[in-house]
């Protein structure tokens, strides 16, 4: 079993309020918009990271986090992309692989609009975290935490805090 903590558009703030909120996860995913090199250095020194990078991210974290990540865990294939949309209207980008060869599990950031829905067309669970940093229209922050297990996604829990 693997406890992840879910983020996305930190805009280069990492919250300490997230440290106990992640605390008992084993790694912490990214789905775009870090803001900076040193917020991925610094979630990466407290919980193992993977991430993406997003739209507003510079060179650095270009260079350091691919644009689509693609990988498995406990079993159950992963995409995380920051523009990728969601189910109904998923972005052109993305839009070939997810219905010729979809994940399980996508997520996507992009929106700071928290998002969890089933595909029943294709059969994924879609997670857009929302956003976890101060900059954007978005008055509330949220993360999300969950467990994956035996080829299952489950104990999804929400993280908010008023901006």
């Amino acid at each position: 079993m693997r406890k992840i903590g879910l983020l996305s558009d930190t805009h280069g703030f990492f919250d300490d309020k997230l440290r106990e909120f992640f605390r008992d996860c084993d790694e912490i995913w990214h789905a775009g918009d870090i803001g900076n090199i040193e917020t991925a250095d610094k979630i990466a020194a407290f919980k193992p990271l993977r991430a993406v990078h997003g739209n507003i991210d510079g060179q650095d974290v270009r260079l350091a986090h691919p644009k689509h990540l693609r990988f498995f865990c406990e079993e159950v294939d992963v995409w995380i992309t920051h523009i990728g949309g969601y189910p109904g209207r998923y972005d052109t980008n993305v839009y070939p692989e997810i219905f010729n060869n979809p994940p399980k599990l996508f997520i996507s950031g992009h929106s700071h609009i928290l998002k969890v829905m089933n595909d029943s067309k294709t059969g994924l669970l879609h997670i857009n975290p929302g956003a976890a940093g101060n900059s954007g229209l978005h008055t509330v922050r949220t993360a999300i935490r969950f467990e994956i297990s035996e080829k299952k996604i489950s104990g999804l829990e929400v993280w908010e805090m008023v901006r």
